[in-house]
């Protein structure tokens, strides 16, 4: 390793090191972002966020022709930017499915500060094309002041391929990556925060609450690093 590399190497770690703060056990993981499952109670300080990401409705597998609104009121939260997300099961919409969601961001963007649409969907790696092209779609629909998210796995910065990254770069402004499986952290996720690099879009990590997440050193210096989203899974049972 030569000098200059050591040097960016500390400078990371100490940048990360300034970043530490400790929460008090059993606390939900402060962030600089929120996911909030229908019917997951918010945090105190969700007020205090960057932004919050809030599941809205499902476009569901057995059910492509609709979209199942999960929430029978539109958010009231000033502060944070406000991210409305729809779980997709399926790429194949019917054709209600756009017009009702349509009336939900418009309900959204009354009471809210609303920014942007978020799609939930693990899209397989080998499948990135096929997503990227309904993304286009969803892109051309979506007003041109709302932002466009989307989840996505650890893996597609690391077997991806290009020119499938490269089109999702060029339709989406953000990709918040999933670190964990239900209530804990994937093991080794470590080894893949060195491909991120490939993304080449703006990208958040989504981290589970609670679920023993440590930040590598290395993020704090890449500029496509945006903070992680802390996704909020409710109350823990007592084993």
């Amino acid at each position: 390793m030569g000098k200059e590399a050591q040097i960016l190497l500390v400078a990371c770690a100490a940048l990360a090191l300034a970043g530490c703060r400790e929460e008090a056990p059993g606390a939900p993981q402060r962030a600089e972002a929120y996911f909030l499952w229908a019917g997951v109670r918010p945090p105190p300080d969700l007020a205090q966020a960057q932004a919050v990401y809030l599941l809205s409705g499902e476009v569901r597998a057995g059910s492509p022709d609709r979209l199942d609104v999960l929430r029978p009121q539109p958010p009231r939260v000033q502060g944070p930017d406000i991210w409305l997300v729809v779980r997709v099961e399926t790429l194949d919409w019917g054709p209600q499915v756009w017009p009702r969601l349509e009336r939900e961001i418009a309900t959204w963007d009354a009471g809210s500060n609303l920014v942007g649409l978020q799609v939930d969907f693990d899209a397989a790696t080998q499948g990135l094309d096929r997503y990227a092209a309904f993304l286009r779609e969803i892109r051309s629909r979506l007003p041109a002041r709302y932002r466009l998210s989307v989840t996505g796995l650890m893996d597609w910065s690391a077997h991806g391929d290009p020119q499938a990254l490269g089109a999702l770069a060029g339709t989406v402004d953000e990709v918040v990556i999933q670190t964990y499986q239900g209530r804990h952290t994937i093991p080794g996720y470590e080894r893949y925060m060195a491909s991120l690099a490939r993304l080449d879009m703006p990208y958040r990590i989504g981290v589970v609450d609670d679920g023993g997440w440590r930040e590598p050193a290395e993020l704090a210096c890449d500029p496509d690093y945006r903070g992680t989203v802390v996704f909020l899974t409710g109350p823990r049972q007592n084993p």
